[in-house]
């Protein structure tokens, strides 16, 4: 399956992976492409209300996340933990907005 994966600055990319894949796998292709490291991805599903895909564990198959072909990813990063006080602000896309809403609330 085919899917295209949108980062931070808006720029998409397409990541090509077996119908059978896993999150582990889509995760080591985008590494490999992108050359961003794997360890630090968090994706978001489109049409998942927003939630990370990671909750699942990189295990799960991309099809038990609700992957399919033509699926729309956004990525984020877990900032370093470098022990700094640096903080780096950026805006949800609005699909996700409703997302970080529940997590202020909970």
């Amino acid at each position: 399956m085919r899917v295209v994966v949108e980062n931070l600055t808006g720029t998409l990319f397409y990541i090509q992976v077996g119908n059978d894949a896993t999150l582990a796998d889509l995760k080591r292709e985008i590494e490999a492409q992108q050359k961003l490291p794997c360890d630090r991805l968090i994706l978001i599903l489109d049409n998942n209300c927003g939630r990370p895909m990671n909750v699942y564990g990189d295990g799960i198959s991309l099809v038990d996340c609700g992957v399919q072909d033509g699926s729309h990813i956004y990525l984020f990063f877990n900032p370093l933990d470098d022990g700094s006080n640096q903080h780096f602000v950026f805006s949800w896309p609005d699909c996700l907005l409703g997302w970080t809403q529940e997590l202020r609330i909970a």
